[in-house]
């Protein structure tokens, strides 16, 4: 009887010691970030599904569950989570969450007004849906390294046991951050500073600073710009030689057509929350640079 309870204590002690770390992230670029990191070590759950937009998602009942046996949460601070990270605190008490956004320079939403200036001003970005600032942090390789090093520090911290394993894969996922953006910047070095591109909504502007372009929205404060809007659109992607129009799964593209069949110009879909992160900007880079 000893016997077996002393072989039971032991396993039960073995399966604590080796077992993973339970992890939530919002959106599927931050669990492209800890899935590289954290291998086989980690357990990845996601919030937003694909084709959601983490503007309005709300979890299901099953991924509350998730939030019940995660270690540590990973949050963007995205609109949804406004609301709903107090509430998975409440739920887990014992859940660290850990702020990819901490060390990044965040950057005012894009208020373009579309006949209007085009400055955006910090009192004009806090009406903005999305708050004060952009959360989109992932199109930006800068950014991705900084949000790679905020997972690789929480792990180790939460996991110490398991460190020099997380600081290699952190290694390896830097190289390839780093090697990304030498290819974006083969791909745009003939691309004027300055080049703008249109989307429908404006996820992109990280990557438009850290290359020197600059995005344009249809969308309008998350809505649909008037018909007055759109002759403006029309007329501002004839002047600027806009090569497609940019927009997302997430998001409805009835207005992007229209707008692209007057300037006679392509509609391409790509959503920046692709867990292809890095190929992702590549692709964008290369549509930019019509290529």
């Amino acid at each position: 009887m000893f016997k077996s309870l002393l072989i039971s204590a032991i396993l039960g002690a073995t399966t604590i010691l080796f077992a993973n770390v339970n992890a939530v992230v919002s959106v599927l670029p931050a669990q492209t970030i800890l899935s590289s990191i954290g291998g086989d070590k980690v357990n990845v759950s996601l919030m937003v599904s694909p084709g959601s937009s983490p503007h309005t998602y709300e979890p299901k009942p099953s991924q509350m569950k998730d939030i019940s046996n995660a270690s540590l949460y990973f949050a963007i601070v995205v609109e949804f989570e406004d609301a709903w990270l107090p509430k998975f605190k409440n739920q887990n008490k014992s859940m660290k969450i850990v702020n990819l956004g901490n060390g990044i320079t965040k950057i005012a939403m894009e208020q373009h007004t579309h006949g209007a200036p085009h400055a955006v001003h910090e009192k004009n970005a806090d009406e903005h849906k999305h708050g004060k600032f952009d959360p989109h942090i992932w199109t930006s390789i800068s950014n991705l390294k900084i949000m790679s090093k905020t997972v690789l520090d929480a792990l180790v911290l939460n996991d110490l046991s398991n460190a020099p394993y997380y600081k290699k894969n952190y290694e390896i996922f830097l190289a390839k951050l780093n090697n990304t953006d030498k290819e974006i910047r083969t791909i745009l070095k003939n691309t004027k500073r300055g080049t703008k591109f249109m989307v429908f909504h404006p996820a992109w502007g990280y990557f438009a600073k850290e290359y020197g372009l600059v995005q344009f929205a249809i969308e309008v404060e998350g809505k649909n710009p008037t018909p007055k809007q759109i002759v403006f659109l029309i007329s501002e992607a004839k002047e600027e030689k806009v090569k497609a129009v940019f927009t997302a799964p997430e998001f409805s593209e009835k207005v992007a057509i229209q707008i692209a069949k007057e300037v006679h110009i392509p509609v391409i879909k790509v959503s920046s929350l692709s867990p292809k992160v890095c190929e992702n900007l590549v692709g964008m880079a290369k549509a930019v640079a019509n290529k």
